[in-house]
């Protein structure tokens, strides 16, 4: 039976290939909760959980177009202080936030920086990695 537009209730942890845990709604003991196939979650994590059942423990690798994506160096961008109205402040590595066309916030992250200008990655950190979840479901709601 399909889970497909119902609400969820999971517990993950998910790990690099290196075996790096990136995230885990265990160690926050925060079951993680939101609609089967409603696009609240990537494409790969959702596919998982479609066709659970309450109880099941899955274990999945998510290769980068099921989870956020390849690397696209077009999204690594140069501006001068000038266009952004700052950023001398900022240090490589920094992860900053930048406001969207709606106000919205998102984050990059300052991959070079020299005297007059501010180079930002605008991909997402887990762009262009696979990603390995374990996945138990622990609730379904109709």
């Amino acid at each position: 039976m399909s889970n497909e537009g119902k609400k969820v209730k999971v517990h993950y942890v998910g790990t690099l290939d290196d075996g790096t845990k990136f995230d885990s709604s265990r160690d926050r003991n925060e079951p993680l909760a939101f609609t089967c196939m409603a696009g609240q979650m990537i494409k790969g994590f959702d596919l998982a959980v479609r066709d659970m059942q309450v109880g099941q423990t899955v274990n999945v690798r998510l290769e980068p177009k099921d989870a956020y994506g390849e690397r696209d160096e077009a999204n690594v961008r140069t501006f001068t202080f000038e266009q952004l109205g700052g950023g001398q402040d900022a240090v490589v590595g920094q992860h900053v936030f930048l406001a969207g066309p709606g106000g919205q916030p998102f984050p990059v992250v300052v991959a070079a920086k020299d005297d007059k200008t501010i180079t930002l990655d605008f991909n997402h950190e887990m762009a262009g990695k696979a990603l390995n979840f374990e996945i138990e479901l622990l609730e379904v709601e109709d």
